[in-house]
């Protein structure tokens, strides 16, 4: 299988604070891979060693079926779009092209042209002037245009209103279809990566809590409700826990997703319940070794 990113004990330390440990993935090509996590998980941190933008402190990373992350191979074959969508503001989209396709041995002209007449974008309009969504869309055809293997978007919807959010990503589910992008995506929208996640990454405090294909993912866990004095599957690994009355209500890792025991109700999970629940475990976790520690 041809991965686009493998990670082995990844970690990086900023001081000493600790932004990332113990990261060990293997991402396969021509999927959308989203990451979650709370802010300062450690998600910007792992994106950026990916994109060649830091060094580890420990372990190794490559990209694009073995290429060492940063490398100028590397650099070839992937495009990043950040946050804060780097543009200068006093050029124009159509500078924005010129200064790309200068600095990038590969890079499509036409396309780039072509997508900012496509999108209604004023070439001569200066990028300080585009609305939000019309940023967003310039930073993606610049990516874009670059023909990446491997697109890697940190929180690029996060201050677009909802349409333009959804015309965002339905440049990226295009590119993906017609030229066999792989992306990498960090987000904190969790019901849009339902609709497109292949693949999930979550990661917490630093370290990896999961890592799969969204429905092998869902496959493994279930949504269980029963009485509060009758045990469960012994199968189960409980990932959270709640009570009301006389029922528990259960998130579980299974064994086998066969039936559960008599008694007992077993409903798939979405992405999102499935995210959320390991984000409070992992947090509920945190805090108790604080308290412990403290005391």
């Amino acid at each position: 299988m041809t991965t686009v990113i493998e990670t082995c004990e990844l970690g990086k330390n900023y001081g000493r604070v600790v932004a990332l440990t113990g990261c060990t993935l293997s991402v396969p090509e021509g999927q959308l891979v989203a990451l979650v996590g709370p802010n300062g998980a450690g998600k910007s941190t792992l994106l950026n060693l990916v994109v060649g933008l830091a060094a580890p402190t420990s372990g190794t990373v490559s990209v694009l079926d073995g290429v060492p992350a940063g490398s100028p191979a590397a650099l070839d074959g992937i495009a990043f779009v950040a946050q804060d969508m780097p543009l200068y503001r006093q050029l124009s989209a159509l500078d924005m092209i010129h200064l790309t396709r200068n600095l990038n041995q590969r890079f499509d002209d036409a396309f780039a042209r072509r997508r900012l007449e496509d999108l209604a974008i004023p070439g001569r309009q200066k990028t300080g002037k585009l609305s939000g969504g019309q940023r967003a869309q310039l930073a993606l055809t610049l990516a874009l245009a670059r023909r990446p293997r491997l697109l890697v978007l940190d929180e690029p919807t996060a201050s677009l209103d909802p349409l333009a959010r959804h015309d965002f990503m339905a440049t990226v589910m295009t590119a993906m279809a017609e030229d066999g992008v792989s992306v990498l995506l960090s987000s904190h929208v969790l019901a849009e990566l339902e609709r497109v996640a292949d693949h999930l990454i979550l990661i917490s405090h630093g370290r990896v809590h999961l890592n799969g294909a969204v429905e092998d993912l869902r496959e493994r866990h279930r949504l269980v409700t029963g009485p509060r004095d009758q045990p469960g599957d012994p199968g189960w690994r409980t990932i959270q826990q709640s009570s009301a009355g006389v029922q528990s209500h259960l998130l579980v890792e299974v064994a086998n997703p066969g039936p559960p025991p008599s008694g007992w109700e077993a409903r798939p999970v979405s992405l999102e319940e499935l995210t959320m629940a390991y984000l409070r475990e992992d947090a509920r976790t945190a805090r108790t070794s604080t308290l412990e520690a403290i005391r």
